[in-house]
């Protein structure tokens, strides 16, 4: 039976030949009866159980915290430690292997990310699990860093240099970039001149051998450190609009990272749809760079990219896209006296694949719209609805014209929303705490933004009742036996209802209690721990947590859309792997830690 020891689960699928062999010497067949209790609060666990036939439930008291199926394993944690500290029962007749503690303690000494895997933390998990030897023959290029792609070497002039040196320069060096000094400044500066600036030299119309190259170059330099990934890197030129970047570090000009090269390294197609898409002459152009979307999406996710850093482009794309295609449809006058923004995921930064729409127009006090505004709205939505973003079943979108009013209007909307808070109010309170500007004028939106949090977190009852929402979808009582099987034939489990909205709602409220700013769940971590709000270890568990619910439902996403179905986000957990389902019941877990905070912190009890 030994022999049958199945090394393809976690964590033993990351043990090399001899460690297997002390396992199969190690490792003993034990039989448990319904309703035993195998380990009780308190003892000292001489074995690490592996089950290969039934389930296994863990208690704190009375409450089932996890339950344990085929190929899982139990108690690291209480092994390491000493002590169990939680009471673990057969739910059903168990056959399970025992691992004898001395063996346990050999693997974890010569075998690290065995150890990471069998008892840490979830965030010490994931970070295991991104390291492990062969879990993608290729790294992604895009966690490389900066000094690992082709830097071109920095050349220096004075600002005094006349223009047409510096065109001699370019040629005899084959340069499209100088950096320049600026010694008549205090303190000296440092700016950079390229071939895009040479032409507003020649339409400048002196001479250039007595034009300064000072006088056209830009020294708000955008810069990155040679230690930082490349994806970050191509993240800021996409957000900065910029060809190149200097990379520095401690202040010293290393050399100069340019587009062409790094993506010439990346090999992705991020680039080319953001040159499709500032080239597109028209919406049917805008549609065919929205498709190339998804599947760069598919490609960076099977090339192992962070689940944030292809959120992060898939932002500043559908950003560029969406500004395009408003650009091109709305009359220039009405873009420059309006503010056009999205909401819900695309807001905070965490979509991937595409869903529905959820976006509004804000038009500047005082201003005429034109008289086919409706139209012109209409015809943005049914743009998008064409690149492929469904419309929003509730309507939240510029088209219906409850989302395009006036800078004055908005505000009295979401003040109402407020003072006399309903189910479709509060909802649409939480949709708009997300917004985020992708074109126009954005000081009209942080004006709504910051008349609306001054007044909420002046109204405690409204605060509870908003962050009531995160038991929206029922309670969790249920989901360790969905995400098991058991009492559920599909065994389907919806990512979003069960773990991502709670999370991302949490955070929301607490945002909103404390007027932090920030939009992105991240952000919003980050801030809340910085400002004493939100204990550190239990950001980076939540942290952690949502990137992994926002991967693997992108990986059953990706999956459904191969075979020609409707993306619903929900994961048959028949098909996980053990490691999948070991993370995925501890990512729950954080959520359900979470929670418990949320419900003292906000007296839901009392709501």
């Amino acid at each position: 039976m030994p022999n049958a020891f199945n090394f393809s689960a976690s964590p033993f699928d990351c043990l090399n030949p001899d460690e297997q062999r002390l396992v199969r010497n190690s490792v003993d067949v034990v039989y448990f009866r319904e309703g035993e209790t195998i380990l009780e609060v308190g003892s000292a666990p001489t074995h690490l159980f592996v089950i290969i036939k039934g389930y296994v439930t863990q208690l704190d008291g009375n409450e089932v915290t996890t339950t344990y199926g085929p190929d899982d394993c139990f108690d690291g944690r209480g092994l390491v430690a000493g002590r169990v500290s939680s009471r673990f029962v057969a739910s059903q007749e168990v056959v399970a292997y025992q691992l004898a503690h001395q063996a346990v303690s050999d693997l974890i000494a010569s075998n690290a990310t065995f150890g990471a895997l069998l008892f840490s933390d979830l965030g010490d998990k994931l970070s295991a699990l991104s390291q492990r030897k062969g879990q993608h023959e290729l790294q992604s290029l895009t966690l490389s860093r900066v000094d690992e792609a082709f830097l071109r070497p920095a050349h220096f002039v004075d600002a005094d240099t006349d223009i047409l040196s510096v065109v001699k320069l370019f040629q005899q060096h084959r340069l499209s970039s100088v950096l320049v000094r600026d010694r008549q400044s205090t303190p000296e500066r440092l700016g950079i001149f390229s071939t895009t600036a040479l032409q507003r030299a020649i339409l400048d119309g002196r001479p250039l051998d007595q034009l300064a190259v000072g006088e056209l170059s830009n020294y708000a330099l955008i810069e990155v450190a040679p230690s930082d990934q490349l994806g970050d890197a191509m993240a800021v030129m996409l957000r900065q609009r910029v060809h190149r970047v200097v990379v520095s570090d401690a202040g010293q000009v290393v050399g100069i990272l340019e587009a062409l090269d790094l993506f010439s390294f990346l090999s992705n197609q991020s680039h080319l749809i953001t040159v499709e898409i500032e080239e597109a002459k028209d919406l049917a152009g805008l549609s065919q760079a929205a498709a190339r979307i998804t599947r760069m999406i598919a490609l960076l996710y099977r090339s192992g990219s962070r689940i944030n850093l292809i959120a992060k482009l898939v932002q500043q794309l559908n950003s560029r896209l969406f500004e395009r295609a408003w650009n091109l449809i709305a009359p220039a006058e009405l873009v420059a006296n309006s503010c056009l923004f999205v909401m819900g995921s695309e807001g905070r930064g965490e979509q991937l694949l595409k869903t529905d729409q959820d976006n509004g127009l804000i038009l500047r006090d005082g201003y005429k719209a034109p008289d086919n505004l409706a139209a012109i709205c209409q015809r943005f939505s049914s743009a998008l609805e064409d690149f492929g973003y469904p419309p929003c079943p509730g309507l939240i979108m510029v088209s219906n014209p409850q989302w395009c009013k006036s800078a004055s209007q908005f505000g009295q909307m979401t003040r109402q929303w407020l003072i006399m808070p309903d189910g479709d109010s509060l909802m649409n309170l939480a949709i708009f705490m997300d917004a985020h500007t992708v074109c126009g004028d954005d000081q009209l939106l942080d004006a709504v933004r910051r008349g609306l949090m001054t007044l909420a977190t002046d109204n405690d009852a409204v605060l509870s009742r908003f962050a009531a929402a995160i038991d929206s979808f029922g309670g969790s009582t249920g989901w360790w036996n969905r995400l098991l099987g058991l009492g559920d034939a599909e065994s389907q489990l919806n990512l979003k209802k069960e773990g991502i909205f709670p999370l991302v709602h949490g955070l929301r409220s607490l945002a909103m209690a404390h007027r932090v700013p920030e939009i992105s769940s991240a952000g919003r971590i980050a801030a809340l721990v910085k400002e004493g709000k939100l204990d550190a270890a239990l950001g980076v568990d939540l942290t952690e947590s949502l990137y992994f619910f926002m991967g693997l439902r992108l990986k059953v996403g990706l999956a459904e859309l191969e075979t020609g179905q409707i993306v619903t986000g929900a994961v048959n957990v028949a098909r996980l792997s053990s490691l999948e389902r070991d993370l995925l019941k501890d990512a729950l877990a954080v959520v359900k830690r979470f929670k418990v905070l949320l419900r003292y912190r906000f007296h839901l009890d009392a709501v």
